[in-house]
């Protein structure tokens, strides 16, 4: 019997994805997510499995939890189907900002630990700036990208993320994002949602949060990627290892461009995408992105067996 190759491009979810549970199928029903999730636990020196598996829920949403949860989940995913299906030869992988870190790590950027320091470290930097600063985030909904930006400049906030058309997110002080989704419908938009977190991510709030992990990265050895990886702050694969220093450090404040992304890879032709995390958000996006494109979303035991299946 001859195998066939399956080409495949990997995406990690990112920050908003997280459930109590996540991870707890995967480490009952496979050792080696267990061994993967229990790794974890010794490797930062808390119990990242039992705030992953039994929450409580507002502990996990805490960015220096959800950060590292995340980030096991998703390579905890992806080891147990590569070992399950080697015919999957990831030809790119992409992940919504705190998942472009999960991307580097499969791909060999860093190894698993040197991942796992980073996420942990940043999401606790990013704490740190949220309690610094009186900052928010809200979803535009309709309209064009043109009318969001114009109403960002008007009331003074950042775009955060270009998720998926007609759906923009800004992100800067409360008092901006509340005159951003008062105006919304004046602006165009068909409405703002203000959205429920800890802050101002990917905007000018995070500038000490982004300093810290530039120090950081600063003393990281990176590898060059087995494959492409694409970088959220410009919609491109990096290029080089200065590269990806740069592009993980610009993006705790910068434009998350991940619609662009997706359709740089749509341009491409990659046909096969499998979506690593505990909801299908990702796959979502994409149906706004280009209808009748596929994503296949692996997230527990049962998921991961019915991709399994998808591959033979």
């Amino acid at each position: 019997m001859v195998t066939v190759n399956h080409s495949v491009v990997l995406l990690f979810a990112g920050q908003g994805a997280q459930e109590v549970g996540m991870g707890k199928t995967l480490a009952a029903d496979y050792e080696q997510a267990r061994l993967l999730i229990e790794r974890a636990d010794v490797e930062l020196g808390r119990s990242l499995s039992e705030v992953m598996f039994s929450g409580p829920v507002d502990e996990l949403t805490r960015t220096s939890w959800c950060q590292p949860a995340l980030y096991v989940h998703g390579i905890a995913c992806w080891e147990v189907l590569k070992s399950r299906c080697p015919s999957l030869e990831p030809a790119v992988a992409a992940g919504l900002s705190l998942g472009e870190f999960t991307a580097h790590a499969v791909a060999g950027s860093f190894d698993f630990s040197t991942g796992l320091s980073l996420v942990s470290q940043r999401g606790q930097f990013m704490d740190e700036a949220c309690a610094e600063t009186d900052g928010s985030m809200a979803a535009m909904i309709g309209g064009d990208e043109n009318a969001v930006r114009t109403l960002a400049r008007q009331v003074d906030v950042d775009v955060a993320n270009l998720n998926a058309p007609g759906q923009i997110v800004l992100s800067g002080s409360s008092a901006g994002i509340a005159a951003a989704v008062a105006g919304a419908k004046d602006a165009g938009l068909r409405m703002g949602k203000q959205l429920e977190v800890a802050g101002a991510y990917h905007s000018r709030l995070m500038h000490s949060a982004q300093e810290k992990l530039a120090a950081v990265l600063e003393g990281v050895e990176f590898s060059e990627p087995a494959f492409p990886v694409i970088a959220n702050v410009e919609a491109r694969a990096v290029e080089g290892v200065a590269d990806i220093r740069v592009t993980l450090e610009q993006q705790v404040t910068g434009s998350v461009y991940w619609a662009q992304s997706m359709e740089l890879l749509l341009d491409e032709g990659h046909e096969t995408f499998i979506e690593f995390g505990p909801k299908p958000v990702l796959a979502a996006l994409m149906k706004r992105i280009r209808r009748g494109i596929r994503v296949i979303t692996v997230s527990d035991a049962q998921s991961l067996e019915e991709a399994v299946a998808e591959f033979p």
